[in-house]
């Protein structure tokens, strides 16, 4: 059975995490949270109080970050550490949802998660999702999925996820947070968010997390 990279782009809160680890569980891949790369950055840059507007500050700051993911046998998923220290979770926090696209945006930062990236693909027997993993770092990718559901559903999904985390937190912030994410993403100038043009949209406004999960194991199967 070859091994094939699997690429998952799309907008925010489509469930792109959900569906790259349900995929590389079943297949024995390594999962790799290319967003999850980015916010780790977002925060160094903020708990360091980097100026990213300053090209030459970016370009010293990202010297001194060392981005690894590790598995964790208890939950059986990866997770990120950011220079030794676990921050899977302290990534998801708003103050950094509300950075990452300014910070994904700029050049010498894509380019510095873009060559880890594709490093980490080498071997292949990789899923990794983002926002331009099927167009910028694995082009030649056998398998890329788009992913896009309603936004207002959209919405209604990150609420949930960040209401069991910050009880105070509205559904107003969370829809000027996404809305202001999806225009940075489609319009940044390097690497924008952007349907491949061989990649296969999934649209899960209505679909379940199993409905979506068994589409797409069945393309994947039809390629190894």
């Amino acid at each position: 059975m070859k091994k094939i990279i699997i690429t998952i782009d799309g907008w925010s809160s489509c469930g792109k995490s959900t569906l790259a680890k349900q995929l590389a569980k079943k297949l024995g891949y390594v999962y790799i949270d290319s967003g999850a790369m980015y916010r780790a950055i977002t925060l160094y840059f903020l708990r360091n109080h980097v100026d990213w507007t300053d090209s030459n500050e970016v370009t010293e700051a990202l010297k001194n970050i060392s981005i690894e993911f590790r598995p964790n046998e208890k939950s059986q998923q990866s997770e990120i550490f950011l220079n030794d220290e676990n921050v899977e979770y302290v990534i998801r926090d708003l103050v950094v949802a509300e950075k990452v696209s300014d910070v994904a945006a700029i050049k010498e930062v894509r380019n510095f998660a873009v060559a880890q990236q594709q490093k980490m693909g080498e071997s292949k027997g990789v899923v990794m999702d983002g926002r331009d993993i099927g167009t910028t770092v694995f082009p030649d990718a056998e398998l890329k999925i788009f992913m896009t559901a309603d936004p207002a559903k959209r919405v209604e999904r990150r609420f949930k996820e960040l209401y069991d985390k910050n009880p105070n937190i509205t559904i107003e912030e969370v829809k000027a947070n996404l809305e202001m994410r999806d225009y940075i993403d489609s319009h940044r100038e390097i690497s924008p968010l952007r349907k491949a043009d061989d990649a296969i949209e999934l649209d899960n406004t209505n679909r379940t997390e199993k409905e979506q999960y068994e589409f797409t194991i069945k393309l994947t199967k039809e390629l190894i």
